[in-house]
């Protein structure tokens, strides 16, 4: 899944690209891309860009009241198509055109939670609203060093209502960084780690946003490559040289290494006790 920096960076192509730009339509190439029901679609043709910004994971196109929200969940993608294209290529959900611009289309190719796209009307901040500071943020500076939750630091990490942008990749690459188990509790942590954390989850973001500043147009199907030690398992750990190891859900994995996050205690994982029995 595209976190903060992919979003962050891709937000500022766009912008390049599309303010000042009038929209030509809306196609909708799949029923279920489109989350809202007003205003329409058809309303927001003739509208001019202003500017595409981030909010989380969400791509804003401010259109001068109304907005566009873009939000790509698992499996979404980003074409930026120049010429502008008509096709349905596999996986198209909507097309976004624009007067003398390329074309923007959004693809799909996730199981579960899918990409999606919301009109809103002036002063409507649709799922923006249940979103949580941002990383940068003095809220979440103060969270993390004066919190008392007891929630696992991976989930508080992942958790947009929480804090908004990061997911499981930095989250994983953030506490590999910090030396903190992604089971610990932030009630448990002390303030030297919380202290540290906060120091990794900026740098990761930042080094990860100026690979991203690389890129250029929309977003590949391929992503994650710069990462530490997310979807690494197995690998030897960057640091001290032993096996990476994950913890498996249903839906996704944590990746950690024993050595520098847990004292050498291996984690439980469900699917491996299933598999060894």
């Amino acid at each position: 899944m595209p976190e903060l920096p992919e979003i962050q960076a891709l937000a500022e192509r766009l912008d390049a690209s599309l303010a000042g730009r009038r929209s030509a339509g809306i196609d909708l190439l799949h029923f279920s891309c489109l989350k809202t029901v007003a205003p329409s679609p058809e309303g927001m043709v003739g509208r001019s860009v202003i500017a595409v910004r981030r909010r989380g994971k969400y791509l804003i196109w401010e259109m001068g009241g109304p907005r566009m929200l873009v939000h790509l969940s698992q499996g979404g993608r980003l074409d930026l198509e120049d010429p502008p294209k008509r096709t349905k290529p596999r996986g198209a959900a909507v097309r976004l055109g624009f007067e003398d611009a390329p074309s923007v289309l959004i693809k799909e190719f996730g199981k579960e939670r899918k990409a999606g796209l919301w009109l809103l009307a002036q002063g409507d901040e649709g799922p923006l609203a249940r979103l949580g500071p941002e990383p940068d943020s003095k809220d979440f500076h103060d969270l993390i060093m004066e919190g008392t939750d007891k929630r696992r630091i991976h989930s508080i990490l992942r958790d947009q209502r929480t804090v908004a942008g990061i997911g499981r990749g930095y989250s994983d690459d953030a506490l590999h960084a910090a030396g903190l188990s992604p089971f610990a509790t932030l009630s448990s942590v002390e303030p030297r780690a919380r202290a540290d954390l906060l120091e990794a989850i900026r740098q990761i973001l930042a080094d990860a946003l100026d690979i991203e500043r690389r890129r250029e147009g929309g977003l590949p199907a391929k992503l994650g490559d710069h990462f530490t030690v997310h979807n690494r398992a197995g690998e030897p750990c960057p640091r001290c040289g032993s096996d990476l190891r994950r913890v498996s859900y249903e839906s996704y994995e944590i990746t950690y290494c024993p050595d520098c996050q847990t004292n050498g205690k291996i984690l439980a994982d469900r699917r491996m006790s299933r598999l060894l029995r």
